[in-house]
């Protein structure tokens, strides 16, 4: 059976009502096909829920933030509650990735770098699925 008229007839009986039990180890088929999960490690549900919660949950305040202005800047508003994991600078505009470390209001990320750049776009990074098994499974062995 050719994987993409599975997939179709999948969400064509999901989009229908239908209650679809589906096993894998697949995670961007779960991002793709599932509403609600359970992972299960070692024969026990560490987790079970709607994705978007379950993502929600394991969200790390980490943002992308495009901006113009100079990075020498932004580096020199940033404190102790700012982690920059990542740059990329480019002639029309920057790219910036920074972790809140304190978790509190992305408002507070972004009203520390409004005085010293022009924000052209603000994303927060929601971990993918797979990133949410590995450390759900990560988390549940150390139990």
């Amino acid at each position: 059976i050719n994987a993409n008229l599975l997939k179709r007839e999948i969400l064509q009986l999901k989009n229908e009502g239908a209650t679809i039990i589906f096993s894998t180890h697949n995670m961007g088929s779960v991002e793709e096909l599932c509403d609600h999960i359970a992972l299960i490690n070692k024969s026990v549900k560490i987790e079970d829920g709607p994705t978007s919660e379950i993502r929600g949950k394991y969200k790390s305040n980490i943002y992308k933030i495009k901006y113009t202005g100079e990075i020498e800047q932004v580096n020199q508003v940033l404190d102790e509650r700012f982690k920059v994991l990542d740059h990329i600078e480019n002639e029309f505009e920057n790219q910036v990735t920074i972790q809140h470390l304190n978790g509190k209001s992305n408002n507070e990320l972004l009203q520390t770098l409004m005085p010293v750049v022009e924000i052209r776009s603000f994303e927060e990074v929601i971990p993918s699925m797979n990133d949410v098994f590995i450390k759900a499974v990560e988390e549940s062995n150390k139990k």
